[in-house]
């Protein structure tokens, strides 16, 4: 049993010195630890670094730390979050452009309708049908063929604007 605890023990205490760094502060005492030193500390000061693949998990050198950080930069700036401002004027934008739609369809569908009527209409007319209407008077009175051929001129532009 002591035999395997000293195995272990000889184990562990080479793999933890290993992972010490060892570098003297701006004070100039030399500091130990399990992690780098501190961001600013020049290269002069730091006497000893872990292993070499310990020390890739620990700490970047300074060039790739600053060289991950300005290709942030950019990323961040692209994906900047819109302000209060251009969200809310977006958002009216988007309320206006689905109102015109809305009523562009409205207007669309009276058209619809308008055309069908005077279709249907411009058939009666062309029927020959007799066709009685209300004058001013409140008097009710027929058509006569220049009475018709006006109404027919007028139903002819109805389906002109709104047949398309």
């Amino acid at each position: 049993m002591s035999l395997i605890l000293a195995s272990v023990t000889l184990v562990a205490t080479p793999a933890k010195a290993g992972t010490e760094w060892k570098w003297k502060d701006a004070s100039g005492a030399t500091q130990y630890s399990d992690r780098p030193p501190p961001a600013g500390t020049p290269e002069a000061n730091i006497l000893q670094r872990p292993n070499a693949s310990r020390a890739v998990q620990l700490a970047k050198p300074a060039s790739e730390v600053d060289a991950a950080a300005s290709a942030a930069k950019p990323a961040a700036a692209a994906k900047a979050p819109e302000s209060e401002l251009d969200v809310k004027r977006r958002k009216a934008e988007e309320e206006k452009e689905a109102q015109r739609k809305v009523e562009e369809e409205k207007a669309a569908k009276g058209r619809a309708e308008n055309c069908t009527q005077a279709r249907n209409y411009q058939r009666t007319l062309n029927d020959g049908i007799r066709i009685a209407r209300t004058n001013s008077k409140g008097e009710r009175e027929i058509l006569d063929d220049k009475g018709r051929a006006d109404e027919q001129r007028r139903t002819q532009e109805a389906i002109a604007s709104n047949c398309k």
